[in-house]
């Protein structure tokens, strides 16, 4: 084992020779000694002993609390005071109150080899921790996620980068404030503010998540949909410190769910509702009728009569362009409550609900009629069509949607064979 390097600095000649050779009995290494804080300064420079043995009281300019302090501080290099007595001044108070920080003279060899043993121990403990905590803030902020770390108040200690991106806010900015100033979340579900979460969770003592749709509203004002969770921070002896946050932008994840949902549930045309989506409602529509006796709907089965001669005639591009028009128009004869969807080619439905009796449907089957009957202006053609309807209503106490729509495609096909553009009702 190699012998530590210890520098003395101490300025009675005798005493710094007494302790020189003390050191080397105890298996250190000590080169040689100084007398002035300048020179012990530069000697730390040039050789970055182990430690550092020095008087409290050097004589000179720079007394020695200064110089151990540079050493302390510039160097990193552990000093061990050595001071005539306990009563000592004012000045030196806060260098001498750390336990092992400081040897008294006279002093015997096992004394002397006890205080440098620990300061040494200190010093290595603190160096350590130090190295872990920045191997962790390297972790920390190398994360893609947003982490925040609070105080058992629930006041932030520390954001990592990413957290400073998407809350806006600086660390330094941040440091000391409760959560929600910073962290300030809508639940999008109920339209509330969400209180200090990691106040909550330090008060349950357990892992939560984020709820569903948190939506974070930045520094900055803009809204920002985030999740995950918050957890609370542990000592070694089971007592909550703190709490970190840990979330991320989910805006683009948002985005894919819905569009995922707008193509399983919408027609990519017309952005009506598709088939699947329509044949739920109805559904539903159903189950609610058999729960109230006055509960009246209606199903209109829609098919454009002649489009496909404007297909034909003027191109898929534009009959597209067309379909589109016409869903807008279907649209504007109805309710707010109601449903068209596209049913697939020139096909539509309609689904009107909460209805007095039939005339409400044949109401809005002449409505349609009326509108589509407008030309639509496409790429400087006046377009035009009309459509055979079919009509069905739930006085037969329908059980299934696919029944339902059966007899109103009769129905639309009844009213196709009578010359077009009219309705029909199944009977």
């Amino acid at each position: 084992m190699f012998a530590r390097k210890i520098l003395v600095v101490e300025d009675e000649k005798i005493l710094a020779s007494n302790i020189r050779k003390s050191l080397q009995k105890l298996g250190y290494s000590v080169s040689e000694t100084t007398k002035s804080g300048e020179e012990a300064i530069k000697k730390v420079a040039e050789t970055l002993p182990h430690l550092v043995l020095i008087d409290i009281c050097l004589a000179g300019e720079i007394d020695g609390v200064h110089v151990a302090d540079i050493i302390q501080n510039h160097f990193h290099v552990p000093v061990v005071y050595l001071t005539d007595c306990l009563e000592y001044k004012p000045l030196h108070k806060n260098q001498l109150s750390e336990p092992f920080s400081y040897i008294v003279k006279p002093f015997i060899e096992s004394d002397l080899h006890f205080a440098i043993e620990m300061a040494l121990y200190k010093h290595q403990s603190k160096k350590i921790l130090y190295e872990e905590k920045q191997r962790l803030a390297a972790i920390i902020n190398s994360m893609g996620c947003a982490v925040i770390v609070t105080y058992a108040n629930g006041r932030i200690e520390m954001m990592n980068p990413t957290a400073e991106i998407i809350t806006g806010w600086k660390q330094s900015e941040a440091f000391g404030k409760d959560l929600v100033e910073v962290v300030n979340l809508v639940d999008k579900d109920v339209g509330e503010t969400i209180e200090n979460l990691a106040t909550h969770v330090i008060e349950a003592g357990e892992i939560l998540n984020f709820p569903e749709n948190s939506t974070l509203i930045t520094k900055d004002g803009k809204e920002i949909a985030i999740g995950d969770n918050v957890a609370p921070i542990r000592d070694q002896n089971g007592n909550i410190t703190g709490a970190v946050l840990v979330f991320q932008d989910i805006t683009k994840r948002k985005e894919t769910e819905a569009q995922l949902i707008r193509n399983a549930f919408y027609d990519g045309l017309t952005a009506l509702p598709n088939r699947v989506l329509f044949l739920d409602r109805l559904r539903q529509t159903i189950e609610r009728s058999k729960r109230r006796s006055d509960y009246y709907f209606a199903v209109l089965f829609l098919d454009l009569d002649g489009f496909k001669e404007i297909n034909d005639r003027f191109g898929h591009g534009t009959g597209d362009d067309f379909l589109v028009a016409i869903a807008r128009r279907l649209e504007s004869c109805l309710r707010s409550g109601d449903t068209v969807a596209r049913f697939g080619g020139d096909e539509f439905t309609v689904l009107l609900e909460d209805i007095k009796d039939i005339t409400d449907a044949t109401n809005v089957a002449k409505r349609i009629q009326d509108s589509l009957q407008l030309p639509v202006n496409l790429n400087g053609y006046q377009l035009s069509t009309t459509a055979s309807i079919g009509i069905t209503w739930n006085f037969s106490n329908y059980e299934e949607p696919a029944t339902l729509l059966r007899d109103a495609d009769i129905a639309m096909y009844r009213a196709k064979r009578g010359g077009k553009a009219t309705y029909a009702i199944f009977s």
